[in-house]
């Protein structure tokens, strides 16, 4: 008798801890959704940005899944290489116009402000140097490494691997690098790789 009220006592311990866990029951079925699904970062060859006869494709980086990822994006076919300025204005102008719904869905998005500008560089600028419409070091982290990156692949825009960005005071410009660090980790480079310009 007194082995039959231990062992009831016990089940009667057991069902109160499985009762005790926080989650209550429900006779109506909860649907919480299909599990997360990681963002692909790749656009199908059928979603790649068309371009027109009198364009070009190049690379510019945007975010995807906290990191820089290139996209290739039509810039008028006189661009690249001709004229620094409007290199660094076109390539602007992409990088920082919201993506389309092709790249939205593949995870892209940008943090580049819509308002932000390219200036003729000042004399006593170095050689290649790009100056904006904002200081570099204040613009967001990401939006600082898409920008460097973006124009790091640009051979009219590099100076020995190094992009040179001023804004519009009387801050000298800074040299700024693209590496694999910016690219994979661009919110935790303030200023990202920045050099000396000798």
């Amino acid at each position: 008798m007194r082995r039959s009220a231990a062992v009831l006592g016990a089940v009667l311990a057991a069902a109160a801890l499985a009762s005790g866990c926080g989650i209550r029951t429900t006779s109506v079925p909860v649907d919480a959704g299909g599990a997360p699904s990681r963002v692909p970062c790749k656009l199908p060859s059928a979603d790649v940005t068309t371009r027109s006869p009198d364009s070009v494709a190049a690379e510019v980086y945007l975010v995807c899944a906290s990191q820089l990822v290139p996209v290739d994006r039509p810039v008028p076919v006189g661009t690249p290489g001709s004229d620094r300025l409007a290199v660094a204005r076109a390539l602007l102008d992409q990088v920082r116009r919201t993506p389309p719904e092709s790249e939205r869905r593949a995870g892209f998005s940008t943090a580049v402000p819509a308002g932000l500008r390219v200036a003729p560089s000042r004399s006593g600028d170095p050689a290649g140097a790009v100056r904006l419409s904002s200081q570099p070091e204040d613009l967001s982290a990401e939006a600082l490494a898409q920008l460097v990156c973006t124009y790091a692949e640009n051979e009219a825009l590099a100076t020995n691997g190094s992009v040179v960005l001023g804004g519009p005071g009387e801050y000298p410009t800074r040299g700024y690098l693209c590496t694999s660090q910016t690219k994979a980790r661009p919110q935790d480079v303030t200023t990202p790789g920045a050099v000396g310009l000798g």
